[in-house]
């Protein structure tokens, strides 16, 4: 999910290396780490409802009556004042919280896999091999043989984001330093490193920002002409927010690193938009449990997992 270092273009050839974890390069169409969005047909939620396929299949065989009974349990936690009435705040909280719980899932898992010896902590050597199938990977053991230039790059970002979350410097990640890495909107000590990232290989004049075609780079040779009007309109209504026809490192900062805060506050006008039937601004439970299907497939419900393990939360509420 790494941009490509224009630093490592001039590398060029095939390593036969198997990515365990397929590693899409959406950050080349939209910035985005983690990207969060509802389809809409909310193919998305329903998808992603407990947080994994295999989750989301076994949801699926729930009968609506008992999606709504323990909707109906979930709704007693979410509701903060206790008055069976779930305001914007509370649903906006609730699913920040979300984000913040599959973020961790995502990254738990992750490292259980990479963690080969089972200490409760990932090396470069063993994240390596869980990634990209690889035993080693140094700068200074490259050689003359052929390399892949987009398999290589990754690897050198993914070195470079691993050594800035190893906040103490002992060469292996813990769970909290793992979740920086794998997740690096979860931790604002993480976007200077991230934005340098990005200017590394984009900034070709070293100006410190980002004009349009730094922004566009080499992908835009394989644009044809309406995509790449598309791409400016983009570039000018919605990254270069001041205007003056470059993104700063706060734009670049919004292009590539989510707001979880602004992604959550448009689920939550998604979701009220959608079961609000008297227009008030706040959802009853029975309007809620009425548009079951909605919630259920929304991030409002931890992809699910609040569903299913409403007992989690009692301690927290």
């Amino acid at each position: 999910m790494k941009e490509l270092l224009i630093l490592f273009f001039l590398i060029v050839g095939t390593l036969s290396v198997a990515s365990k974890h397929p590693r899409s390069l959406e950050r080349e169409e939209d910035g985005a780490f983690i990207p969060r969005k509802h389809g809409e047909d909310h193919s998305f939620d329903h998808e992603a409802i407990l947080g994994s396929t295999k989750e989301a299949d076994e949801f699926q065989n729930l009968s609506p009556e008992e999606a709504k009974a323990r909707l109906a349990i979930l709704l007693r936690r979410m509701d903060r004042n206790g008055n069976r009435r779930i305001e914007d705040t509370e649903l906006h909280s609730w699913i920040l919280r979300s984000f913040k719980s599959l973020s961790l899932e995502e990254s738990n898992e992750r490292l259980n896999e990479a963690d080969f010896n089972k200490d409760g902590f990932v090396t470069w050597h063993e994240y390596l091999k869980e990634e990209f199938g690889m035993s080693d990977f140094e700068p200074d053991t490259l050689n003359d043989e052929e390399l892949d230039v987009e398999e290589l790059a990754l690897m050198y970002e993914d070195k470079y984001l691993f050594n800035a979350a190893d906040k103490d410097h002992n060469g292996k990640l813990s769970s909290e330093e793992f979740l920086s890495f794998s997740h690096p909107e979860e931790d604002p000590t993480m976007s200077p490193h991230v934005i340098q990232q990005i200017l590394d290989e984009r900034d070709t004049n070293r100006d410190g920002k980002l004009d349009f075609q730094e922004y566009i780079g080499s992908r835009g040779k394989d644009f044809d002409k309406e995509r790449l009007k598309e791409e400016k309109d983009r570039f000018d209504d919605e990254l270069d927010d001041d205007g003056n026809g470059y993104m700063d490192r706060e734009e670049i900062s919004s292009w590539i690193i989510p707001s979880n805060e602004e992604i959550a506050e448009e689920e939550t006008e998604h979701l009220i938009a959608g079961s609000d039937d008297d227009h008030d601004g706040i959802l009853t439970f029975e309007e809620i449990i009425k548009h079951h299907d909605l919630f259920v497939g929304s991030e409002v419900t931890d992809y699910g997992e609040h569903l299913q393990n409403i007992h989690k939360f009692q301690d927290e509420l």
